[in-house]
């Protein structure tokens, strides 16, 4: 059973794959199942969002950047969720970033605490990606949360019918929102994210 953190926590999502049996998206799922009590984890969908044009910024907004943006203004942290896409990102993950930083200085995304997982069919395990993403992110004064880190090869191994089973990966996607729950706190204590 998970464990209980010492207080509530609403976490949001963001997936950078928009395919729906995606290997990040079941990562995703298996985070939901296996968050500590006191813990909720609910997903802000990109797949909507139009390509970021500046055009677009004079009000109103376009309906799915505002859903966007309100998903995002309350939450005490966000999770990516990353695959890795030519040594990178993916296109429709920056996007959302770029939305998410709108307006400048005063994005829903800027200075929320912020923790990153990728898993991969392959031996990269997204770290690339996960680095340029750390280099956005760091731009919009996000708080990346440095270690422990979630970086997963062959992520096939641990996965049965699409669903991650593995045990000793589920315990590390526990511990990891364990981690993420003290490093927001800590943030608190320092003042450097909203109390």
């Amino acid at each position: 059973m998970p464990n209980s953190i010492h207080c509530d926590l609403n976490l949001v999502a963001i997936v950078g794959s928009l395919r729906a049996h995606s290997i990040n998206r079941a990562l995703f799922q298996a985070a939901v199942e296996v968050a500590p009590a006191g813990v909720t984890i609910s997903e802000v969908p990109i797949g909507d969002l139009p390509h970021f044009n500046q055009d677009l910024e004079s009000p109103p907004l376009p309906d799915a950047v505002e859903a966007f943006h309100a998903l995002i203004r309350p939450a005490n942290g966000v999770l990516f969720f990353t695959p890795e896409y030519n040594y990178s990102i993916p296109g429709v993950l920056k996007n959302a970033i770029d939305w998410g930083s709108r307006p400048s200085g005063n994005g829903s995304l800027s200075k929320k605490p912020v923790m990153i997982f990728g898993a991969a069919g392959g031996r990269s395990g997204t770290m690339r990606a996960q680095i340029h993403l750390r280099s956005i992110l760091g731009n919009l004064e996000m708080h990346a949360m440095p270690k422990p880190e979630f970086v997963l090869p062959f992520a096939g191994n641990a996965m049965e019918n699409g669903v991650f089973t593995d045990p000793a990966v589920r315990d590390q996607l526990t511990t990891m929102l364990e981690a993420f729950a003290d490093w927001i706190q800590l943030l608190k204590q320092r003042d450097q994210v909203p109390v």
